[in-house]
């Protein structure tokens, strides 16, 4: 077992690698900044068409939704051959500009070969459910290079409440640190996280108060970005099948005529609006068109991530919050705001928190990590990951999980005509 851990964190470290190197190149090809606004609109509305083909061609694509309740069910024992479509579709919609991140697509593809690759070698479901949760953990550090946030947050997200699995925690951290490890010496992560940002020397009182504020402030924004995401799934539901991934597409491009914004995942924007001292209602209207953009994205279809976006949309308010803080720090609220956005939708608030403060610096790890529980606490009711369960409960947690129309299929799953028939 432990050769086998071992083995698919540097397994999981390298198809990391290879995935980003790929989207690399997709990009320098359909991204945005290869093309004028009008023309990659047709582009954006080709590539969905694309995403279209594949589909009906390869099958339905594998996502984290499904992993999720295969590591649940199954223990982690998954169709490999769903990888056919989401490996092609995610590098299409994420390297064309589209705003939602690598990050689902590679954490999915990791965990589900993982999964397969325990099924191979005889393991029982429990043991298949550690080696499922270290190839999440491998992948998801190959992103954030944050090995020991990474194999936390792999833990967490199987649950909406409580923590379950911990006899996973020690593997996926082993497998997080060696695909760390591969990823870095192929210099696709370095030693380097995602971002990096200052810290204050010391905390004083009203950094305090400004970390609630940020989890209060984040749940907004998760329950925003959940209920507009439900509500834009059920237009996308009554368009003609098969359109949906288009239609999404021209939708994306119009936003971009508004706002830059609205295109990528927001991995490089947040250096460009910092460096060049964008005004508050540049990050406003940056933090909005994100949003938007993403929910748009997530019911039409588009395959990908919504953790980049979120950090993204919370970093974007804590900039245009700069100047009015009083003696807080605006680097407390950014960081607080990143994990209070991501952890209102995701559920992960000690992997999120460990993830931002390895970007961060361990100074801002109580501030962080109170405005995590916050909106955890305030948004406990909803989320988008329909599979995630509360500790020791046999069924999925949509009994108490928000509103109804999260009880059918997952807001990330795509549109209906995706469905197997």
């Amino acid at each position: 077992m432990a050769a086998l851990v071992v083995g698919v964190g540097l397994g999981g470290g390298a198809v990391g690698a290879a995935y980003l190197t790929v989207l690399e190149a997709v990009a320098r090809v359909l991204g945005p900044d290869r093309w004028a606004l009008a023309p990659h609109l047709v582009v954006l509305v080709l590539v969905g068409a694309a995403v279209t083909g594949i589909i009906r061609v390869l099958g339905t694509p594998g996502d984290v939704e499904l992993l999720v309740d295969n590591i649940h069910v199954e223990g982690g024992r998954d169709d490999v051959r769903s990888l056919r479509s989401l490996i092609p579709v995610s590098l299409l919609c994420v390297g064309a500009g589209g705003v939602l991140g690598p990050e689902a697509p590679l954490v999915t593809t990791t965990g589900t070969l993982a999964s397969w690759l325990g099924f191979r070698n005889g393991l029982d479901r429990s043991d298949r459910r550690v080696i499922a949760i270290t190839g999440m953990a491998a992948g998801f550090t190959v992103l954030f290079g944050a090995p020991l946030g990474s194999a936390v947050f792999a833990l967490e997200i199987l649950h909406r409440r409580g923590l379950e699995y911990y006899e996973a925690l020690l593997p996926a951290a082993v497998g997080s640190l060696c695909g760390y490890g591969v990823a870095s010496a192929v210099a696709v992560v370095g030693v380097d996280p995602i971002w990096t940002f200052p810290a204050p020397d010391h905390l004083v009182p009203a950094d305090f108060a400004l970390a609630v504020a940020a989890g209060v402030v984040g749940a907004i924004v998760a329950v925003a970005f959940t209920y507009l995401s439900i509500g834009l799934r059920a237009l996308a539901d009554r368009l003609p099948s098969g359109t949906q991934p288009a239609i999404g597409g021209a939708i994306l491009g119009l936003l971009a005529l508004a706002s830059p914004y609205a295109l990528t995942n927001g991995e490089l924007q947040i250096d460009h609006l910092t460096l060049t001292g964008a005004a508050a209602l540049t990050f406003v209207v940056a933090a909005l068109a994100k949003l938007v953009a993403a929910a748009v994205s997530m019911a039409t279809g588009w395959r990908g991530g919504f953790i980049i976006p979120l950090f993204f949309i919370g970093f974007c308010l804590a900039q245009a919050a700069d100047g009015h803080l009083g003696a807080g720090s605006t680097w407390v609220l950014a960081a607080g705001l990143m994990v209070a956005c991501n952890v209102g939708v995701t559920k992960t608030p000690i992997g999120s928190t460990l993830v931002v403060t390895e970007m961060s610096g361990l100074a801002l790890l109580p501030t962080t990590l109170i405005a995590a529980l916050v909106s955890l606490a305030l948004t406990s009711q909803i989320g988008l990951i329909h599979s995630q369960r509360r500790r020791f409960t046999s069924l999925p947690a949509t009994d108490d999980a928000g509103p109804p129309e999260m009880s059918g299929r997952p807001v990330g799953a795509g549109p209906s005509w995706e469905e197997p028939t």
